[in-house]
Order: C-alpha cells, then sequence, then structure tokens
C-alpha cells in the first residue's frame, strides 16, 4: 500500500427541489444532475470525470420502481461502468457503499467510482392527495417487493412494532429511567438537545426546514406540532417525504492527481467501521445503551489514528433524539458540546430522503473540512430499529501508507467485546422474545402513540418476564396512558394477560 492509493472524495454535490417549485423532477433526472455537479465540484473537467467512472453506486430508492438504475444513469450520463449497483435500504447503505468504493480504491480494483441517491417522495405525496399520476421513466415491469432485510417478528406484528418513531421513542424511556431523570425535565433535554440543530439547518442551503426553533417550541405539543409518540413530537421527528438528491465521486489519489483535482479539493477516508445490535427492539440488552455503537465508534476512530478530542466536526445521525443521545453516551461526547452535533441539520430539520441522509452529510462534511484545512470529521449512520450502526472519520488531510493499509478491506467488522452486547456472535446481547405471556412482569420500557388529534390513543411496554426473557403488551385506557406519559414506568410491577387475538395486554 501507498499513499498513491489513498481514497478520496473529489467531488459533493446536493439538491433540494422544494415544494414551491412543483414535481420534482424524477429519481433518474436528479441522479443525473448531482452526478454532472459533483464532477464539476472536483475543480477537474467534468467530462472527464464522467467518462472515467469504473463504478456506478445507486442508492435504492423508494420513489420510483426503475427497471435498471444504475444502468439507466449510465446510459444518461453516456458512461459504461465495470462496476454498476444498486443497493438496499438503511440509514446505514451510504457510508456502507462510499466505504465499498473506497476499498475498491485502496485495493487497486479501480479508481474512480461514483455514488448517489435521490428521493422526491414528497412530490409522490403531493400527486397521490391530488389523484395525479406521475409519468416518470422506466417503469420495473415487475412488482418486486420492497427489500426488508429481517422477516417481521410475529410478536412485533401482533403488537404494531412497526414505526421508528415508536421504537425509537421507546428507547428514549429506556434511557431516561437509566438516567433517573424526571420525564418532564427529560422531555426538556430533549428540547435542548435538538435546538441547536435548527440552527445549522438554518444556515444549510439545501435544509428542507431552514428554520431556528428554541426548545420549547420543539417539545411542547400544539396544532402544528401534535405529540406523535411520546416524548416526541412531529418537530422531533425525521421526516422522510422530501425531495432531496446528493453525490459524491471517490476517486484513488494517483487518479485524482492525473484528473487535475486541486489538492485542496480532496477528503480523505481515513476510518470506518460497522457493527449491530440485536434485530428486534425488545432484544436489546441494555434497552438504554447501544455496544454496537461504542465499538464501532472506537474502531473507527482507531483506524483512523485519532481520539474523539481530535475530531473538529461532527454529525450524529439524528433520526430520533435517542440515536443521537445514544452516539453522545458511545464517544464520550456531552450534549451540549462546543462542538456542533452536526453539520447538516439534523433529519428532522434538514432533511432525511429515505435510506440517503448520510450522502447528504457526507457532502456536507466535504465541505465544512475543505474550509478547514487539516482537520477531521465523524460521520455516523444508523440502520432500522437502532439495529446497525456506521461510523466514518474523513480529513482533508490524506492517511499515510500505514493509514491507507488499514483501509484495504473495507469498514471493519466491530465487535462489542466479550458481554458488552453485539458484534460478538449471532446470539450475543440478545434477550428472547416470548410472544404470548399471561402472568406479572417488570416495564423495561415503554411509549404511549398518539393519535392525529394529538390525544393519547394506546401505549406499548417492553416488559421483562420471570423467566429472563421479555414480552410486547398493549398499554390501553385513558386513566393508565395519563399515569404513564405523567410518571416513570419504567420499573413497574405489573400484571399481563394475552388475549385470543394473541396480543398481551396489561392489566389496570
Amino acid at each position: 500500500m501507498t499513499e498513491a492509493r489513498a481514497a478520496c472524495i473529489i467531488g459533493a454535490a446536493q439538491l433540494t427541489v422544494r415544494p414551491g417549485a412543483g414535481d420534482a423532477p424524477e429519481p433518474l433526472a436528479l441522479w443525473a444532475d448531482v452526478a454532472r455537479r459533483a464532477a464539476a465540484d472536483s475543480g477537474a473537467t467534468a467530462d472527464r470525470v464522467l467518462a472515467g467512472l469504473e463504478s456506478i453506486d445507486v442508492l435504492y430508492c423508494q420513489s420510483w420502481p426503475y427497471d435498471d438504475p444504475p444502468g439507466r444513469l449510465a446510459e444518461a450520463l453516456g458512461v459504461t461502468p465495470a462496476r454498476p449497483r444498486y443497493s438496499g435500504i438503511g440509514g446505514t447503505t451510504p457510508h456502507l457503499l462510499l466505504d465499498g468504493a473506497a476499498a475498491a480504491i485502496v485495493r487497486g480494483e479501480m479508481d474512480l467510482g461514483l455514488v448517489v441517491g435521490a428521493e422526491a417522495l414528497d412530490t409522490v405525496r403531493r400527486a397521490k392527495k391530488e389523484e395525479r399520476r406521475l409519468e416518470w421513466s422506466h417503469r420495473d415491469p415487475q412488482r418486486k417487493p420492497f427489500p426488508f432485510e429481517a422477516p417481521f417478528h410475529p410478536a412485533e406484528v401482533a403488537h404494531e412494532v412497526f414505526q421508528a418513531w415508536l421504537t425509537f421513542a421507546v428507547f428514549d424511556i429506556a434511557r431516561r429511567a437509566h438516567l433517573g431523570a424526571e420525564p418532564e425535565e427529560h422531555r426538556r433535554r430533549l428540547g435542548r438537545l435538538l435546538a441547536p440543530m435548527t440552527e445549522v439547518a438554518a444556515r444549510n442551503p439545501y435544509a428542507w426546514f431552514p428554520a431556528r426553533r428554541i426548545p420549547e417550541e420543539l417539545i411542547e405539543p400544539s396544532p402544528d406540532n401534535r405529540m406523535v409518540g411520546y416524548p416526541y413530537t412531529k418537530y422531533m421527528v425525521a421526516v422522510m417525504d422530501v425531495d432531496m438528491a446528493a453525490g459524491l465521486v471517490v476517486a484513488s489519489e494517483e487518479k485524482a492527481d492525473a484528473l487535475g483535482v486541486p489538492p485542496e479539493r480532496r477528503v480523505y477516508l481515513r476510518g470506518s467501521a460497522y457493527a449491530e445490535d440485536a434485530t428486534y427492539v425488545a432484544e436489546h440488552d441494555p434497552m438504554w445503551s447501544s455496544p454496537a455503537m461504542a465499538s464501532a465508534s472506537a474502531a473507527a476512530l482507531d483506524t483512523a489514528g485519532v481520539g474523539i478530542d481530535d475530531v473538529a466536526h461532527l454529525d450524529l445521525y439524528s433520526c430520533f433524539a435517542s440515536s443521537v443521545s445514544f452516539a453522545c453516551d458511545a464517544l464520550g461526547v456531552a450534549p451540549d458540546d462546543s462542538r456542533a452535533l452536526t453539520v447538516t441539520g439534523g433529519l428532522p430539520f434538514a432533511g432525511g430522503p429515505g435510506s440517503g441522509y448520510m450522502l447528504h452529510s457526507a457532502a456536507a462534511m466535504v465541505d465544512v473540512l475543505r474550509a478547514d484545512p487539516g482537520s477531521c470529521g465523524l460521520v455516523s449512520g444508523v440502520g432500522m430499529h437502532m439495529t446497525k450502526h456506521a461510523f466514518g472519520v474523513w480529513s482533508s488531510r490524506p492517511p499515510t501508507a500505514e493509514g491507507v493499509a488499514r483501509l484495504r478491506t473495507g469498514a471493519i467488522e466491530a465487535g462489542a467485546g466479550p458481554g458488552a452486547g453485539a458484534g460478538t456472535g449471532p446470539d450475543a446481547g440478545i434477550v428472547p422474545i416470548t410472544d404470548t405471556y399471561t402472568g406479572p412482569a417488570t416495564v423495561a420500557a415503554y411509549s404511549v402513540v398518539h393519535g392525529r388529534d394529538g390525544q393519547p390513543a394506546w401505549g406499548l411496554a417492553v416488559c421483562d418476564l420471570p423467566g429472563g426473557t421479555r414480552a410486547y403488551a398493549r398499554m390501553e385506557g385513558d386513566a393508565l396512558l395519563a399515569e404513564a406519559i405523567k410518571t416513570e414506568w419504567v420499573g413497574a410491577a405489573i400484571e399481563i394477560q394475552t388475549g385470543e387475538d394473541k396480543v398481551n395486554r396489561v392489566r389496570s
């Protein structure tokens, strides 16, 4: 390995089409647009950059089912890459695509690649509401299933454990109880955690909601900000239905030299790691933290040869407050750290298009690191229900030959360590789930689901059972839900009874 094989982003581009501008172009047009913009952003001749592409990675698109996404993009750009690929889903996927391209470059398998993603979900939503048909191109004649990576757990199906605003709220309340914080004080802490992100979003020209909000605006329910999944209001929830695109061009150092890319345009991957916690929500142990986050963040920093105090810029995945808090805990970063916790503004404010947020955070980090020569930035991602975790360390300073060699195999599969709970085997850190149960239990975590009228509708409890397993249980009744919102229910001794519908319910 030599410094010539170092992998760097040489071009980055983002695009946001706001609702007032009408329908967004179809995703294929957005991919081609950001690809050309990213090539031009390199400072080299854009046509030469595009003509030299050996790899195209297209992030899974939820807006439209194309028959051959990477092939159609290659055709639109007039290129014939040897490595066209279409990804699966998940919040960590963009980083793994960038990391995979970088590893292939380090190994000498290629020299120049493109990673793009785009969604026009706001356009799709408005068209559906207005009963309009979108006439986009190259629709796949076969109806393919959504690429879920894990089968639905029967207990989660029975208890409606689907929505991320519910599951991440459950993790948040587990952490609240672990810290011993009072419910209302915890909500105020969440407001103080997220409000600074809105200030970053307000300065971000690509943010979907470029508006500054104070903590009280975020946490207090109102007609425009109803409670969704306690303790989260609408303003605190990731916004996915956006029309946004991003593209990044990755090159070897020697290819960047050959193209004439100025050194100051290059941002290098210095460290990368990936780890997983348990797949299903009730399986997580502990429920108030992520052992996989701790191991992956430590491995990424170690690969980069830096400590967290050496990192000048952060973008912590912020689909919900719990993912930010878990990352802060894993990294040893205070919620009010003098470094902003995001360079984009975060998913609830800057926008999180489908699986594509990490393309935008990486693109934003490129701009930040170019403006701060020699500095490092850390970008994190979370996939599924706090299951998948990816960390990347980037720098405008190139790695040594030794540093290049450490990236040869791609993202380190980081284990959480003996007994820590993740990444050490198929059963590590997993609490078995009991589908149906009648008898005594202890509340391990919970949340209260609110209807569109903003009123409590039902609750979900994750319960520890006497035999060492866990079960889900539904909470119903105005008095019970009001008590769960007002007081700390984690640790409460309860009784569960299974109904004929195989749904466990908390006895009131």
